[in-house]
């Protein structure tokens, strides 16, 4: 087989890979960030409702980031062990079952609980989806395809705002519901439906691919095997393994450091707006769009920039770095209007490093111990995401401002931007070369 053919089979073989799986993982990741991120625009008139105070509010949402620990690496685990199909569309329907049933809550324990359960349900997507990619594209086009549906958690944030501030506004009342308890129902019972249609539609391997022609299929399973070789010629990587590599800790706090910031930020933010200005839960939603609106932006050209050098540790350190000082600068200005203008450069950057971290997280192992791996990162990280939201209220509560909690996130992300600069990572050779087809990206 000659140069230009084979260049010619990978570049359709890649294609038609990224446009089979990426879109129904966008889905997927747009519903998982809608329904963790929609109790903050709840908090606009639940708070009053329940009676609940900042500091109980942000426990609620920090107790989720305990139950999505409980089974991380179990769940990542059952998904090498059962195959994607199953296990991810078990993990959609059980999200969305609670997802949808926290518009029943009645007081701050029945909100723990959900909010725990919510955690538990969900234990392993995201590393689950991460490790199902590199049951299909080689490292080397890794990063835009993470990047393609990871951004949809930024979509969510953009579109989440308006969509949860309306329904809450123009269903409130109706059949004896809050506007809160529609917006839960509303966004949690597709979430179900998209479950089941993900049984249907996922196909677990290359080799099972119907879709793909039997070339296409052997080229990629050729490939993929080749990557797996290549971190294999040192031996098999045992399970033991993820847990004595200092990388998985270094990543795991890291990342762990970044969270405070994003699931800080993004819990928090219509209510950091509200306080901006006499504005409607409308207008909030609408301005809370902005931020993550321009993370997408980011995402897309941090990623394509990563891709094209081939660096991941360095353009991490940035964004973090970048995001830091813009939250110390929306903490300390007195003008609301510049404030907000900090924020919107915090949402550009943060969000950017995501799929940088989740390629150099899938590059470091293979197989059950790549799995552990992947899992055992998020879930040291989800540290960041139980003590975020829980700080910011408590910071609230004492002190009557947020300015002090966005001090305390700019630190963290500080720290982040540290480790990412410091931290030793060995990309793959085959991570240092080649780019995705134009024609794929687009």
């Amino acid at each position: 087989m000659t140069g230009a053919s084979v260049t010619e089979l990978e570049q359709q073989t890649i294609r038609r890979v990224y446009w089979r799986l990426i879109p129904i993982l966008f889905v997927m990741m747009f519903f998982n960030y809608l329904d963790r991120i929609n109790l903050g625009y709840a908090g606009l008139t639940m708070n009053k409702d329940l009676g609940l105070s900042p500091a109980i509010f942000g426990f609620a949402a920090s107790i989720f980031f305990l139950g999505y620990m409980v089974l991380e690496v179990p769940s990542n685990l059952m998904l090498h062990w059962l195959g994607a199909r199953i296990w991810l569309a078990r993990i959609l329907i059980t999200w969305g079952l609670v997802a949808a049933l926290t518009a029943f809550v009645w007081n701050p324990l029945s909100l723990y609980v959900m909010r725990f359960g919510l955690g538990v349900a969900e234990a392993g997507f995201m590393p689950g989806v991460v490790l199902y990619l590199t049951y299909w594209f080689p490292a080397r086009y890794r990063a835009r395809a993470v990047a393609g549906y990871i951004i949809a958690g930024s979509f969510s944030a953009v579109l989440g705002g308006p969509i949860s501030t309306s329904i809450m506004t123009w269903f409130d009342g109706t059949a004896g519901l809050h506007g809160w308890q529609w917006m839960f129902l509303a966004e949690g019972v597709p979430t179900i439906l998209f479950g089941l249609f993900t049984l249907y539609y996922l196909t677990d391997r290359p080799a099972k691919a119907s879709w793909l022609t039997k070339e296409q299929a052997a080229w990629l399973e050729g490939e993929l095997a080749a990557e797996r070789a290549e971190i294999e010629q040192q031996g098999q990587h045992r399970l033991i393994e993820c847990v004595l590599d200092i990388r998985v800790w270094l990543l795991a706090a890291l990342f762990g450091c970044a969270l405070v910031g994003i699931y800080g930020l993004l819990l928090w933010l219509p209510q950091i707006i509200k306080g901006m200005g006499n504005l409607s839960n409308i207008q909030v939603g609408f301005l809370s769009a902005i931020p993550p609106l321009l993370g997408v932006i980011g995402t897309i050209v941090v990623s394509r920039s990563s891709d094209k050098t081939g660096d991941r540790k360095f353009h991490l350190a940035a964004v973090y770095l970048l995001a830091a000082v813009a939250m110390l600068g929306s903490a300390y200005v007195a003008s609301p209007v510049l404030a907000f203008v900090f924020l919107c450069i915090v949402g550009f950057s943060l969000n950017a490093g995501n799929p940088l971290f989740w390629s150099i997280n899938a590059s470091l192992l293979t197989g059950a111990a790549g799995a552990a791996s992947i899992a055992l990162v998020n879930t040291l990280a989800q540290f960041g995401g139980l003590i975020g939201p829980w700080c910011i209220g408590l910071i609230k509560d004492s002190t009557g401002s947020f300015s002090w909690a966005l001090v305390g996130i700019a630190g963290f992300l500080l720290v982040a931007s540290a480790i990412a600069a410091t931290m030793r990572v060995k990309p793959r050779e085959t991570e240092l070369t080649g780019a995705i087809p134009s024609s794929v990206a687009h």
